[in-house]
């Protein structure tokens, strides 16, 4: 039976841990040549051991220059996967210039980069696939305690819409995918730091309405179909995967 993704070429960051390396895992394993990167050569290491097949790259995406010279060097991508983030935990008033822009060049200025370095590659081969992670909390939905974070995740949604509607004719497809609360290694250390790590845990599974937090490879599973030719006629859409808290 022919994998979903066979022979495809992607590119997933943040593939070091958590959402980006369940994903970078589940298109390998559906029979994609999988390009997988991050800022952490030590956790790409540990990805590299247990899957020696996935090409493994350590890259900043909110560099312009080390982006666009890795690159460079691609002559066909079909998908990219955009996983790359950081959760800022406060208000506004808890939330310094210098916070705004680091959440803005984490979440939303590395998948620019990215993205205009990728999509001329895409154009020249007739077309492809682009999947950003945004959030719930952003243009969907206000979550206490998340204004940076929830700002960089809204211009995410507004930065696919934009990239679906002109390049639409040209073959690329842009989606985003909106996770609720996904156990991730991340996450693990957010509820460690917290003053109450048990109280900050039960408060995350209290707000999802299904009494649990979603899963990595739930979100890896959803992509797929964004990354395949089973979602040829989709394009501009975000996509909540969250346990039912946007009900």
């Amino acid at each position: 039976m022919k994998k979903r993704l066979e022979n495809k070429n992607v590119i997933v960051t943040a593939a070091g841990q958590g959402i980006g390396k369940a994903t970078a895992i589940t298109f390998y394993n559906e029979g994609a040549n999988v390009f997988a990167t991050d800022i952490n050569d030590k956790t790409l290491k540990l990805l590299k051991d247990e899957y020696p097949k996935i090409d493994t790259f350590k890259l900043d995406s909110t560099n312009k220059n080390d982006v666009n010279n890795y690159c460079s060097h691609m002559k066909n991508i079909d998908v990219l996967f955009n996983a790359v983030g950081f959760v800022h935990h406060g208000t506004i008033l808890e939330c310094s210039e210098e916070d705004w822009d680091f959440s803005f060049n984490t979440n939303i200025k590395s998948m620019y980069f990215m993205c205009k370095s990728i999509i001329p590659v895409m154009l020249n081969n007739n077309g492809g696939s682009i999947i950003n992670v945004a959030s719930v909390a952003s243009s969907i939905k206000g979550l206490p305690n998340r204004f940076v974070y929830g700002a960089s995740k809204a211009a995410i949604i507004g930065l696919t819409k934009s990239i679906a509607s002109d390049f639409v004719k040209q073959k690329i497809r842009c989606n985003a995918i909106a996770p609720g609360t996904v156990f991730t290694p991340s996450w693990e250390d957010r509820v460690k730091q917290s003053p109450d790590p048990v109280k900050a845990k039960k408060d995350f599974i209290a707000r999802q309405p299904m009494e649990r937090l979603g899963t990595a490879q739930e979100i890896a599973d959803f992509a797929i179909y964004l990354a395949s030719d089973e979602s040829t006629f989709t394009t501009g859409n975000t996509f909540s995967v969250d346990g039912g808290m946007t009900i």
